[in-house]
C-alpha cells in the first residue's frame, strides 16, 4: 500500500493557529513587560532548536518532501518534518503576538514618560542640561530587565553638545532612547529619525555606566537641537553593540 498523494504530504500535521506547542499557555495580553521578555526568549530559543532539527535533515520550511515522482522521500522523516513544521508556524504566530503586545507596553511606557516630563519641564534647564538619577543596578534590576540589554555604546561625546548636557560620556551603554530599544532600534536607524523629528524636545535616555566595579542606571533628559557649535543634533556618535 501507498500513501494516499490526494493529500498534501507538504502541509503540517495540524492545524496552525493561535495556540502554543506546549511550553506556555499563558495569555500574552496579560503578562507584564518581565514576563513578556522572558515569554519571548523562550519563543526564540524553541524555534531556534527546532530549526536546528530540520537543518540536521537538510530540509528547511520550503523544502520539498517528495521524490520527482512525488512519492515521499525514502531519506528523511516525513512525518517528523511535518510536525516540526507545524510547531514552528504556531511558535511564529505566538511570537508575533508577544511581540505586538511587547511592543505597545514599551510605546505606552516612554509616552508616560514624555507627558510626565512635559508637566515638569518648566523645572528644567532652558540650555537642555538635565539632571541625572543613578542607582546601583542591584536596586533596579526589575526596571533593567523591562528595557532589555543595552543596544548601544556612546564611542564619543563633543563637549558642550547637547549630549555633554545631558550628561552622557564615551562608554555609557545604552538601555533606551526615547521609545526606542534593543528590540525595534534596525541597526540605530529608528534612533536617527526619531532624533529628526524631536528637534528641541526632551528624550529620555536610559543608559548603563559602568564605574569600577560598579554599575549604575542613568535616566539622562536629551534635547536634540542645532546651534551648539559642532555638527548634528547630538553631538555624539552611537555604535550598535
Amino acid at each position: 500500500m501507498g500513501i494516499n498523494m490526494d493529500d498534501n504530504i507538504h502541509a503540517p500535521t495540524v492545524a496552525s493557529g493561535p495556540t502554543t506547542t506546549g511550553g506556555s499557555n499563558r495569555d500574552p495580553a496579560k503578562l507584564s513587560m518581565v514576563e513578556l521578555m522572558q515569554e519571548k526568549e523562550r519563543i526564540e530559543e524553541e524555534l531556534s532548536a527546532l530549526s536546528s532539527v530540520l537543518t540536521s535533515h537538510g530540509v528547511n520550511m520550503n523544502s520539498s518532501l517528495t521524490t520527482f515522482d512525488d512519492f515521499p522521500r525514502a531519506d528523511i522523516d516525513v512525518a517528523q518534518i511535518r510536525t516540526i513544521r507545524a510547531k514552528i508556524i504556531r511558535l511564529r504566530y505566538d511570537h508575533k503576538e508577544v511581540m505586538k503586545y511587547l511592543e505597545k507596553g514599551i510605546h505606552d511606557h516612554f509616552s508616560n514618560l514624555q507627558r510626565a516630563q512635559g508637566d515638569t519641564s518648566s523645572a528644567s534647564n532652558t540650555d537642555g542640561s538635565s539632571r541625572i538619577q543613578s542607582n546601583l543596578i542591584g536596586n533596579s534590576s526589575s526596571e533593567a530587565a523591562m528595557f532589555g540589554p543595552p543596544f548601544a555604546i556612546v564611542n564619543s561625546v563633543a563637549a558642550a553638545s547637547p549630549a555633554d548636557q545631558a550628561g552622557l560620556k564615551a562608554g555609557d551603554k545604552i538601555r533606551s532612547f526615547g521609545i526606542i530599544n534593543w528590540i525595534n532600534h534596525e541597526r540605530l536607524s529608528k534612533v536617527a529619525e526619531l532624533v529628526q523629528q524631536n528637534e528641541g524636545r526632551t528624550l529620555i535616555v536610559k543608559a548603563l555606566r559602568q564605574d569600577g566595579v560598579n554599575a549604575r542606571e542613568l535616566d539622562l533628559e536629551l534635547v536634540p537641537r542645532r546651534g551648539w557649535g559642532g555638527r548634528g543634533l547630538l553631538g555624539c556618535h552611537l555604535v550598535p553593540l
